[in-house]
């Protein structure tokens, strides 16, 4: 591997968007590090990614586990020296969630430990390394569902959908990217929300119109940003997104 190669880690890499990200990000000639949280899952979409010729390497990473993100940092830290990009993608969804007067707060508590906390912490823990990157990039992977403005809108396609677990960590989730651009702009790390889309993936049973390849789309232009490419922006493949 040169020492020019790009360096990127993506949470909940095994399938889905993360999966795609990681197989456009390894065409593109990164050396990916593909995380997930569980082991034979990850195994097996890296030795996947491997077999057509991507420069792969699983990490094990549970976003409830903050020992595997230490880990993994000090992995990265020894073998790299630095991180180029940080795509957090591990995201749950819950049962158990639903309207404000409705959702079990337990199933709350758990979305949020996971989309909100888990990947706060996993930022946390990589923004050392990131700051050793000469144009790092931190991609946010969002939704729309996150919007407060599109969530008070009647004629918004999704208005039916009221999920106030997942949709509050989503928008906590833009509030990071908020926050941490103004925070790390001085260091040259830009930080992006990505709204893939509806689509079809585990999460939604695969209900959604889009492939991955589409829902990858904006998650991949984003880390691929150059350096007058913005930061703190909320953006799918349409172009910039209402908060």
């Amino acid at each position: 591997m040169s020492d020019e190669t790009r360096i990127a880690l993506i949470t909940g890499a095994n399938k889905g968007i993360g999966f795609e990200t990681a197989r456009r990000l390894g065409e593109a000639g990164f050396c990916l590090l593909l995380g997930a949280r569980t082991v034979a899952l990850g195994e097996a979409a890296a030795s996947a990614l491997a077999k057509g010729g991507i420069d792969v390497r699983f990490i094990h990473l549970d976003l409830n586990a903050p020992e595997t993100m230490t880990s993994a940092a000090s992995y990265i830290k020894a073998e790299f020296g630095r991180l180029d990009v940080l795509v957090n993608n591990a995201g749950i969804t819950d049962r158990a969630d639903g309207p404000p007067g409705l959702t079990s707060l337990d199933a709350v508590r758990r979305i949020f430990e996971t989309n909100v906390l888990g990947s706060l912490a996993v930022t946390q823990t990589m923004l050392p390394l990131l700051r050793q990157s000469s144009s790092a990039r931190i991609v946010n992977v969002s939704s729309g569902l996150g919007s407060l403005f599109l969530n008070g809108d009647p004629d918004f396609e999704f208005s039916n959908v009221k999920l106030f677990g997942y949709c509050a960590s989503k928008a906590a989730l833009n509030m990071l990217t908020v926050q941490l651009a103004v925070e790390i702009a001085q260091d040259g790390i830009k930080v992006n929300s990505a709204d893939p889309g509806f689509t079809a993936t585990d999460l939604n049973n695969h209900r959604g119109y889009q492939s991955v390849e589409e829902g990858a789309e904006i998650v991949v232009r984003l880390a691929l940003l150059p350096d007058d490419g913005p930061t703190g922006g909320f953006f799918s493949t349409g172009g910039a997104c209402p908060w």
